[in-house]
């Protein structure tokens, strides 16, 4: 708080508009290598891992040089000696666990087809875990979300429509490939799959219906199943499963970010960019977005606390006094609001 701003506004519910080192995680299947080392600095699309497109589970006999240093996550490979014909099956990949009963073999993850996986962020790497994760903070500034579908992906930042809009899926074509998308208020699980199938790499929106996500969860599901390589895509919501507009702060950074690289990540749902050059747009101290209640998604200023005020159901909570789009102002709870600062 400022010498200028009312000590009153600290009890409106705040939430950071904009974050500096956020650590993001990227999941690691079983028998993915990771090609990075803990405390190296990545810059956004360095090789971050080697993905099996086609894992299996193989037993394999380890030496006894080398079954005492055997332990799970590890990598492990067989070495041919010369002249000999290549195996069948690669005997490759990462140390799962050890056969039961058995003191020299274990269950090995393998496969025979590798992607190699991008970094969608610069940053430092924090720590990785075999099979887990890896953890990975970032350079930049990030903008927090409600949850997020997909998976973690990088491209120019473009505007759709407009806060308030929906985007038909056949408003998208070829023209977008490549591209992270902001939408508007909704989008449906079809124009997400077309938006795939064109090549876009994100889509940001307001709102997402539980429906509308389980069949884009599902159509994931069977991407992955058909085996062919495909370029990531993520969807990230801003505001939650209630349709509603994106805030106008937000809005008005997405406008300065207009053709500028963006990451979009899935844990924890975010964008983050690197433009250290952007002028940020500016929110008034009393500005507050209506998060929940009859009135959520809109915006207004914030002119006092009330106090405890009777609503409805004869439910007595804390208010403050709120102007909505100009209008007379009228208490709220102060569980319905929040501020960006």
């Amino acid at each position: 708080m400022t010498a200028t701003t009312p000590a009153w506004l600290a009890e409106v519910p705040s939430r950071r508009f904009l974050e500096t080192g956020l650590e993001t995680r990227f999941a690691l299947q079983p028998g993915d290598r990771t090609l990075v080392e803990p405390g190296a600095t990545l810059v956004a699309g360095e090789p971050l891992v080697e993905r099996l497109r086609d894992r299996r589970v193989d037993e394999v006999s380890i030496p006894a040089a080398g079954a005492a240093g055997a332990i799970a996550g590890s990598r492990w490979s067989h070495g041919r000696p010369a002249g000999r014909r290549r195996a069948a099956h690669p005997v490759e990949g990462e140390l799962l666990a050890p056969l039961p009963g058995s003191k020299d073999k274990w269950r090995l993850v393998t496969g025979d087809h590798r992607d190699l996986v991008l970094a969608p962020v610069g940053g430092e790497v924090i720590d990785i875990r075999p099979g887990a994760e890896i953890v990975l903070r970032t350079a930049g500034r990030a903008l927090a979300g409600a949850f997020a579908a997909g998976s973690a992906a990088r491209g120019p930042l473009h505007l759709a429509t407009d806060p308030f809009g929906d985007l038909a899926p056949g408003g998208i074509d070829v023209g977008r490939a490549g591209c992270i998308l902001v939408v508007g208020a909704r989008i449906d699980a079809e124009a997400l799959t077309r938006a795939r199938a064109m090549g876009v790499r994100g889509i940001v929106v307001a709102s997402l219906p539980g429906k509308e996500l389980r069949d884009f969860q599902a159509s994931e599901r069977r991407q992955r199943a058909a085996l062919h390589p495909t370029p990531p895509f993520g969807v990230l919501v801003l505001e939650g499963a209630i349709r509603r507009r994106i805030p106008s702060p937000v809005m008005a950074l997405f406008e300065r970010l207009v053709g500028r690289e963006v990451s979009l990540l899935v844990d924890p749902p975010s964008i983050v960019f690197d433009a250290t050059d952007l002028e940020l747009p500016t929110i008034p101290a009393d500005w507050i977005h209506l998060r929940s209640g009859p009135n959520a998604g809109l915006e207004g200023r914030v002119v006092g606390v009330s106090g405890l005020r009777r609503f409805a159901a004869n439910v007595m909570l804390e208010a403050a006094r709120v102007a909505i789009d100009g209008e007379p102002p009228i208490d709220v709870p102060l569980a319905d609001l929040e501020r960006l600062v």
